[in-house]
């Protein structure tokens, strides 16, 4: 599995190679999918980001779909979620990837490994283009300062009480 996990990531790597040639990169990555077998969510999984890369957001749902409905776990359950969720948005359905997002972000964080972790700032900046293109702007505006905050070298408490106010106007500074 090690060797087929590095012909992926060279797959990966060599995307911007395929401008203009999406459809041979989808067929590359499809070919190392089907080394797999047919029921393995991570072959689903890689098929859903050709798709996705190449600006097939309506070819990635399903796929990104099948593979969270079978199984898939760890970094690449999160990366799924978060994908499927900006693909959502790009078909109009932000309203449903606002939920995904949500639920992804209310799980306990000390349950997932470090990598999975290290999502975390991705699902809120996918969250907040998806709230604001619900009309939920200030909220956007709130998830994107809240998770900016920790990484200014200062100011994190008043960023971090500003993102609140913004959602919570009639909260006490703090």
């Amino acid at each position: 599995m090690q060797d087929w996990e590095r012909r992926v990531a060279e797959a990966w790597a060599s995307i911007d190679d395929y401008e203009d040639r999406e459809g041979d990169f989808r067929a590359l990555i499809d070919s190392l999918a089907t080394e797999l077998p047919d029921d393995d969510p991570v072959g689903a999984f890689e098929r859903a980001c050709a798709w996705d890369s190449t600006g097939h957001s309506d070819r990635a749902v399903p796929l990104y779909r099948w593979a969270l409905d079978h199984g898939l776990s760890g970094y690449r359950r999160r990366r799924a979620v978060i994908q499927m969720s900006s693909s959502l948005r790009n078909i109009g359905q932000a309203e449903l990837a606002v939920t995904l997002l949500k639920a992804e972000r209310d799980i306990d964080p000390a349950t997932l490994d470090e990598p999975t972790r290290g999502l975390a700032d991705a699902i809120s900046a996918t969250l907040a283009l998806c709230l604001a293109d619900t009309g939920r702007e200030r909220e956007a505006v709130s998830v994107a300062v809240r998770a900016l905050a920790p990484h200014l070298p200062r100011y994190q408490r008043s960023m971090a009480n500003y993102a609140r106010l913004l959602i919570s106007p009639e909260a006490k500074p703090e």
